[in-house]
This record gives structure tokens, sequence and C-alpha cells, in this order.
């Protein structure tokens, strides 16, 4: 870590969080509840990763992402996706000019700061590998070539519930690809209400851009620079390591259960994004509690469950909860 004390740091992350709070209240204009949703959006924003949101249609998915755009003065793009869609329909494509004989490059709609996927999981596997390429790598090849993407860039992809039909599966190492995965629920009927209000009067909710690009890639240097202890560090590996060989953490039931254990990569997911949750909180330090807010939605797909799971209806959610449960706590 560089030469910073953590009360510097402490100092920098409250003159610098209170953006977010303008930030939440531009978005609160449009968007009402949906807390939960707007609060990981900031932090993907934050930690630079990006989001699976599932949900059924009309829980307001769509338009908070939108919202999110305006107010941070981002390029946006929605890619609908569909079981005719073609990777270049995503990425772009060479157009052969007649006139002089050479091929251009038309750049497909992910070249955005944030792009939003709607309904991921109904486009076939070619498609999703070739978004693949670009959240991981933060690059497309179209040809021969390899452009770069605009910083930041971020993938908020939606997806209906696996049940419902005509949807692919999304492969485990796409899905791993996501910092965080949400499951977004209805409202409730005092929300509704406000909702109804708000969104049948016909009059146009006006957003205000809060930051621009180059203000969020400075924030998320100070992200960076937020303290995290040994122990908490260590706390977040036991996490992981629960999801892998749960009989080393008193979880022998466990064991049956888990097909596939947490990778690496969600040790840095989980660290990134408890740093950008401490962050939101106007904090230069990450806490247990930070981990243990973030944890589910950063665990929750990357733990595959057995078929003996699914017989007995137990979901990676109650897997994840069990081991919050019982690894303790520093």
């Amino acid at each position: 870590m560089e030469n910073i004390s953590i009360k510097e740091i402490n100092a920098k992350v409250k003159d610098s969080s209170a953006i977010i709070q303008d930030l939440l209240r531009e978005i609160g204009k449009v968007i009402v509840g949906q807390q939960y949703l707007v609060d990981r959006q900031m932090i993907a924003i934050l930690a630079d990763g990006h989001i699976l949101i599932e949900g059924l249609p009309g829980l307001a998915k769509t338009m908070s992402v939108r919202t999110l755009a305006q107010a941070v003065r981002c390029h946006f793009q929605r890619i609908q996706f569909t079981p005719d869609l073609l990777p270049a329909d995503v990425v772009g494509t060479l157009v052969y000019s007649p006139k002089d004989g050479n091929f251009s490059v038309k750049h497909g709609p992910i070249f955005a700061n944030i792009v939003l996927a709607d309904e991921i999981n109904r486009a076939p596997s070619k498609v999703q590998s070739a978004l693949l390429e670009a959240m991981q790598e933060r690059q497309v090849t179209i040809g021969e070539k390899t452009y770069m993407l605009p910083k930041p860039f971020l993938v908020l992809a939606t997806q209906n519930p696996i049940e419902q039909e005509g949807t692919y599966p999304l492969p485990e190492a796409q899905v791993d690809r996501f910092m965080l995965k949400l499951v977004v629920t209805y409202p409730t009927k005092k929300e509704e209400k406000e909702i109804l209000e708000r969104m049948s009067s016909g009059r146009e909710i006006e957003v205000l851009p809060v930051m621009d690009p180059q203000k969020i890639l400075e924030l998320r240097q100070i992200v960076n620079q937020i303290y995290i202890d040994e122990k908490v560090k260590d706390y977040i590996l036991d996490l992981v390591f629960a999801t892998r060989a749960p009989q080393e953490y008193r979880l022998e039931n466990l064991k049956p259960l888990i097909s596939v254990g947490a990778s690496p990569r969600a040790s840095i997911m989980l660290t990134r994004a408890a740093k950008a949750h401490a962050f939101i909180r106007g904090r230069g330090y990450v806490t247990p509690d930070d981990v243990k807010q973030i944890g589910m939605d950063v665990l929750r797909h990357r733990v595959i469950v057995t078929y003996e799971a699914e017989a007995e209806e137990m979901t990676s959610e109650h897997i994840v909860k069990a081991i919050f449960d019982q690894v303790e706590v520093p």
C-alpha cells in the first residue's frame, strides 16, 4: 500500500463520498424504493465490476440502469438479446465499401460506458462469448484488429428467472465474470403507490448529471486506497475457502451439496466490493460488516450446487448463508 495513513484516507473518503449522496438523490427522483439495486449499482461503478440482475419483467431494472447513465453523464447503450442475435450485432463488423474496395469498421453497441444487456439469457452461447471478451479484457476483436473499449466500461445484464421459456442458461465462465448477481423482488405496497402516482402523471422527470466518466475514474483511485486489515482479508479467504472445503470449517453437511466452490476471482471481487461498500458509507477502512453486507451478491452465482442439493431444494443462497453463519467473524 502507498505511504498513506488510515487517517488521511479516511479524510479523503469523507470529502469525496458526499457526491455519492447527490447521485443517489438524482436516481431517487425516478426510481422509487429498490434501494438495494441502486446501492449495488454504485458499488459496481466504484469497484469496476459488472452486474447480473435477475428478476421478473417490470421491476424497473432497465429504467434504473438508464437513470444511472444519465446521472453520471455516461454514454449508454441497450442491447436487447434475442435468440437470433449474432456476435457482430454486439461488437460490430467490417463493412465493405465498393467505391474504394476497402473495409471499414462499424462499431457495435458494446462501444459505450454503460451497456445494458437486456435478457442476456435469451441469446445463444456464441453471442454470450463475444460479450465475455469485452467484459474480461475490456476490448473486442473485429476482423484481425483489437479495439479497446471506453473507460469506464460497465456491463449490467438482466436475466429472466431460468424457469421462463426460451432461455439459455449462462455458462459458468460467463457468470463468474460478473462481480455481483442481484435478485430483484417486487416493491412494497407503499412504494408501488408512489410509483403509480409518479409514473401516471405523464410529466417527464429530469435527471441532472452529477458527475462525469473522468470523476468515476478518480473515485476508483480513492476506493483502491481504502485500508483493509489482515484479519478482514483472512475472513474473506475463509469465506471463499469454505465454499471449496466446507468440512474444514465444521460444515461437513454442505460437502455433498456443493459441486463447484467459488474461484479465486471471488476473493478479489469480494475485497473490491467491500472497499466500495465502505466508501459509500464514508469510511476509509473495511469492516467485517462490509464483507457480510455484500457477500451474498458476490458469492451466490459462484457456488454451483449438486443434483443432491437440488433434490433437497437447497439453493446456492442457502449454502452461502450457512457459511456466513458458521465462519468466525474477526
